[in-house]
């Protein structure tokens, strides 16, 4: 038995244990989050610290982030990671690509499935959907939108469209009944419980959202956020997981 051991065992007390590392500060953005929890286990292993991550839209990720909130490691949309590079907010060198969504459309499970196949058969059954809803915020609504305005349909889309705000997601209103369909990223389709992906858009109008990761500017702990973001982004075990989840590797 070690010295201290055995001092320890004679005075009838246990050895301290060791110093924990502060838990690693992640901002996240939701299109994200069912492959970060997947692999959240395995990577706060191979970074030696728990993490503490916080999901949002990137809209209100670039807000906080520019409000000065506290971060380590920062996975967001490419476009809002450009803006971060470019303000000096995440560490230069330590971008890494993680990727990619593409937009389907969410429905009711067990609800009527409408043919959404091309582009005529997606048109008909948005005009014929009591209800559709998609995040204010969110990534994918832009284009969204501009889908509509080339389907012809923007003002009768107005007219039924239930935008997320503030704590009801736009998922939870499909699943509840008070629309009929969500358009959004498919990775953020399947993991709820209720509703149930129809299908992608069809290629003609299909879009992809982009996620990379990067470590902040002014992390606690640079190194242990580097080892997080190594774990996520290796190759083969982002592999296994990104198509059960709704996402696809960055082209």
């Amino acid at each position: 038995m070690k010295l201290p051991v055995m001092v320890a065992a004679m005075l009838g007390v246990g050895l301290l244990a060791p110093a924990q590392n502060p838990p690693i500060r992640v901002l996240a953005s939701r299109g994200v989050q069912a492959v970060i929890e997947e692999l959240r286990p395995q990577a706060e292993q191979a970074a030696g610290s728990k993490t503490m991550i916080q999901y949002s839209s990137s809209t209100d990720l670039k807000a906080r982030i520019e409000g000065g909130e506290p971060f380590d490691v920062a996975i967001v949309t490419t476009e809002l990671m450009d803006e971060l590079m470019k303000t000096g907010r995440v560490a230069a060198g330590t971008r890494v690509e993680v990727a990619r969504a593409g937009v389907g459309v969410g429905i009711r499970v067990g609800a009527p499935k409408p043919d959404i196949k091309t582009s005529d058969a997606l048109k008909q059954a948005l005009l014929k959907a009591k209800a559709v809803t998609y995040a204010q915020d969110g990534a994918s609504r832009p284009h969204v939108e501009r889908m509509f305005d080339r389907m012809g349909i923007k003002a009768e889309m107005a007219k039924k469209t239930l935008l997320e705000v503030g704590s009801v997601r736009s998922t939870a209103r499909v699943a509840d009944g008070s629309a009929d369909l969500v358009l959004t990223l498919i990775s953020e389709i399947l993991p709820v419980k209720g509703i149930e992906l129809l299908g992608p858009l069809p290629p003609e109008h299909q879009n992809y959202v982009a996620f990379a990761a990067a470590v902040g500017a002014k992390a606690q702990d640079a190194a242990s956020a580097k080892k997080l973001i190594a774990s996520l982004t290796k190759p083969d075990v982002l592999m296994s997981v990104l198509k059960a989840k709704g996402m696809e590797p960055v082209k």
